[in-house]
């Protein structure tokens, strides 16, 4: 029995004894052989089985031969179904074309040799047999090729989108990517590459080309590197300036590496190029910002060791105080300089800082007037230290030191200096030895020494007329430079503090705490703390009776809000302090006050008073809750 699949013959005659002997002579051969008595009982056999080769009588009563080969033929299925005629009349040339005709492939007469009947059916049987594999591998063929072009297509679809990808992420990257194939000597350049270049599509590449728009010291390290890639097959990264046609400048970061064909020789090398101009700028603002800071910070220090060098007082409280209100004056012109990036102050929020903590319990005692104007830096810490000095002196001696003094600043533009007016009115009488004390050389110094002006005192007996000049080029203040004048945060009710005058004190600077536990003792009040953490904080508010509280809002970063809601739900009154700018946010108590560190003593003295019905505000008035 052969390994290989039968298939079946189809025997048709309406002798039974014929049918037995072609049985007997093909049954050598190995296939399945299938008897049929008549035409009607080979087409049922037809159309339920897959027949090789179809075996019949010419002559058959109903159907002969001659018609059923007809309609073995008019079926699309059988069309190419091998037919063999066995006839013993009909034996003429004529009936061999008409069966040849309806589709016989060989005719055969009787007396039949069993050998060639054999051989001419086994022949017929392996032809459809090998027709059958030749089918099969070709439907096999066609599904492989259907897979095989799918599986190409699908790969051609995910080389396409990761394509796409790159191109996003190099156009979004500001990157671009190039191809040199060293053998060709042909260079290509993508559009982010042309386009970091500053050329159009139609740029040709080429060395003199590529040279041209090169810095002259970067073109020799790029050959350099290039021919050392063409040698060991390394990659190389370099930071290198483009000179684009248009005559602008960018700083690029280029990436190259060598690749080896088949025979292990470098054949191209590809790399890719970021345009770094933004970071190269950047690093260039923060390397300025570094030494402006570093310049500022020693300016800074330098000031006060002269603050601190050339103060004189009667005893150590006035010492401390003088001290303590110069820094503050330096402090407060820092913060609004810091708002606006280092770009200028407003000179109107200047005076209204400075003068804040005089302005109670009569916020109409100080009148400011002017045009807001934008001061240098330099002219702004001077101008601060100046006004400082003008207000502690008329605080102790002059309008401030009474209920019904007051003071009028003014401000306005002579030419090309900058004119400011201060003016004293309803204070005590004015008696002036003809000497000035520090505060007065401190002023002079200021104006006169480090911003070539002039400053000139008129000791009037209703009060001090001072008339400050400056050198400065006009210019409005713009509120793009930094944050716009903000209302003032002291021209509003004190706090009313119980008789037992406790306050708490959150802080975890511990040099800023100490100062300002000092300064609250000596406006002699009782401090609780100070508390450096949350937890502790929220301990003293839980088992301790407490008046009103100082918060730092951030506590190595933990924001002390917790604390601030325990105060609020016992409906104690607290303030933010903070020593950030005014960028400082107060979070979910957007309506309580925030003072810059430190707070000033005077500050401290209005802010916190004792219960009188006759001076205080309603809470809400004054604080948040």
């Amino acid at each position: 029995m052969r390994g290989e699949e039968k298939v079946n013959i189809l025997l048709v005659d309406d002798q039974p004894a014929k049918l037995l002997s072609y049985e007997v002579i093909l049954r050598d051969i190995g296939e399945n052989l299938i008897k049929a008595s008549s035409g009607r009982e080979a087409l049922e056999h037809l159309l339920k089985s897959e027949i090789a080769v179809v075996l019949m009588d010419v002559c058959m009563p109903e159907l002969d031969g001659f018609q059923l080969a007809a309609m073995i033929r008019e079926h699309p299925r059988f069309r190419k179904t091998a037919i063999i005629f066995i006839s013993a009349i009909h034996l003429t040339d004529v009936d061999r074309l008409r069966g040849y005709e309806m589709g016989a492939v060989d005719y055969v007469p009787i007396p039949v040799v069993p050998e060639v009947l054999r051989a001419k059916v086994k022949i017929f049987a392996e032809l459809y047999r090998k027709s059958r594999q030749l089918e099969t591998l070709n439907a096999e063929l066609e599904v492989r090729v259907a897979d095989r072009t799918a599986e190409l297509e699908r790969s051609t679809r995910q080389l396409q989108e990761s394509e796409h990808r790159r191109n996003l992420a190099l156009a979004a990257g500001r990157m671009g990517s190039w191809d040199w194939d060293i053998a060709r000597g042909d260079c290509v350049w993508d559009e982010g590459q042309k386009g970091i270049f500053g050329v159009d599509p139609a740029f040709v590449v080429t060395p003199a080309s590529i040279r041209r728009l090169l810095h002259r010291d970067d073109w020799k390290t790029i050959r350099k590197i290039l021919k050392e890639a063409r040698r060991d097959a390394g990659s190389y990264q370099i930071e290198f300036r483009a000179h684009r046609p248009d005559g602008e400048v960018r700083w690029c970061l280029g990436t190259a590496a060598a690749i080896r064909d088949g025979a292990n020789t470098i054949s191209r090398i590809s790399g890719v190029t970021m345009d770094i101009t933004d970071r190269k700028e950047a690093e260039e603002r923060q390397s300025l910002l570094a030494r402006e800071v570093d310049h500022r910070a020693k300016n800074a220090l330098a000031v006060v060791h002269s603050i601190v060098c050339l103060t004189r007082a009667d005893n150590i409280k006035q010492y401390v105080a003088a001290v303590e209100g110069r820094i503050q004056a330096l402090a407060r012109a820092h913060s609004l300089l810091a708002d606006a990036r280092w770009r200028g102050a407003n000179i109107a929020q200047l005076i209204q800082e400075e003068l804040a903590p005089y302005r109670t319990p009569n916020f109409d005692r100080i009148k400011v007037s002017g045009r807001s104007i934008s001061l240098e830096p330099r002219t702004a810490q001077a101008l601060a230290l100046a006004l400082h000095e003008l207000a502690t002196n008329a605080a102790k001696y002059g309008s401030l030191s009474s209920p019904a003094g007051g003071v009028e600043v003014g401000w306005h533009q002579n030419g090309a200096s900058l004119e400011l007016r201060w003016a004293e009115h309803g204070g005590p009488p004015v008696e002036h030895s003809g000497t000035g004390g520090f505060g007065i050389r401190v002023i002079k110094a200021s104006v006169e020494s480090q911003l070539d002006g002039t400053v000139v005192l008129d000791w009037r007996r209703e009060g001090l007329r001072c008339t400050i000049s400056i050198p400065h080029s006009w210019q409005p203040f713009d509120q793009t430079q930094g944050s716009a004048p903000k209302p003032d945060a002291h021209d509003v009710a004190p706090v009313e503090v119980g008789p037992r005058r406790r306050i708490l004190l959150v802080e975890d600077e511990i040099l800023i705490a100490m100062a300002m536990v000092q300064t609250l003792g000596y406006l002699d009040f009782d401090v609780l703390g100070p508390f450096a953490t949350v937890s502790d904080a929220l301990a003293a508010v839980e088992r301790e009776a407490i008046d009103a509280a100082i918060l730092d809002i951030n506590l190595a970063g933990e924001m002390v809000y917790p604390v601030a809601k325990a105060l609020k739900a016992r409906d104690v009154p607290f303030v933010f302090m903070t020593g950030y700018g005014s960028e400082a946010g107060t979070g979910p108590f957007p309506e309580a006050r925030v003072f810059q560190k430190p707070i000033d003593r005077e500050v401290l003295r209005q802010l916190f008073v004792a219960s009188a019905p006759e001076v205080i505000a309603p809470k809400a008035r004054a604080f948040a809750h």
